[in-house]
C-alpha cells in the first residue's frame, strides 16, 4: 500500500496506522519505504505537527 499524497488523508493514514501497528514515525516510514521527513512536511505545511509522546499528528 503506498501512502496517499492528499495530506487530509495521509494524515487519517497515518494516525490509524500509528495507533494500530506502528510504535513510532520512523518504524512507519522504514516499512512504507518514505522518509520520515517528507511525511512531516506534507503535514506540517497543512498544520499538523508529530506528537512523539502521543505517536500521532495533531493539530497545531
Amino acid at each position: 500500500m503506498n501512502l496517499p499524497s492528499d495530506p487530509i488523508m495521509l494524515m487519517s493514514v497515518v494516525n490509524t496506522q500509528l495507533r494500530d501497528r506502528y510504535s513510532s514515525l520512523e518504524e512507519l516510514a522504514i516499512q512504507y519505504d518514505t522518509k520520515k521527513s517528507e511525511i512531516e512536511e506534507k503535514l506540517n505545511a497543512v498544520g499538523y505537527i508529530y506528537d512523539e509522546e502521543l505517536n500521532q499528528f495533531r493539530r497545531r
